[in-house]
């Protein structure tokens, strides 16, 4: 059974009125929409390098993100009310 998607994910970075970068990381699946948050701020005593602030608040989010759809899928598959497989060892584990 072949399955085959394409999800979109956006990110709209801007600064807030302090000075912070923020952004929003959006999926899009289709069906739902999720979005994660990240922001960075410059310390006062670094030199001001508007890349890494956005790097790190992009990171941030898409982190976020991928933590929400985690606990999607997990509170989806809670709701499936299949019992779990036993956890088997991995390769070279004893038993």
């Amino acid at each position: 059974m072949s399955h085959t998607m394409e999800w979109k994910v956006r990110l709209h970075l801007f600064e807030d009125d302090e000075g912070a970068t923020k952004v929003h990381a959006t999926l899009d699946t289709g069906a739902a929409q999720v979005t994660g948050r990240g922001t960075a701020h410059c310390h006062p005593a670094d030199t001001d390098v508007p890349e890494i602030g956005d790097e790190l608040a992009a990171g941030r989010a898409m982190h976020d993100l991928a933590q929400r759809l985690l606990n999607i899928a997990e509170h989806d598959v809670e709701g499936m009310q299949v019992p779990r497989a036993e956890a088997r060892p991995t390769v070279g584990q004893p038993r």
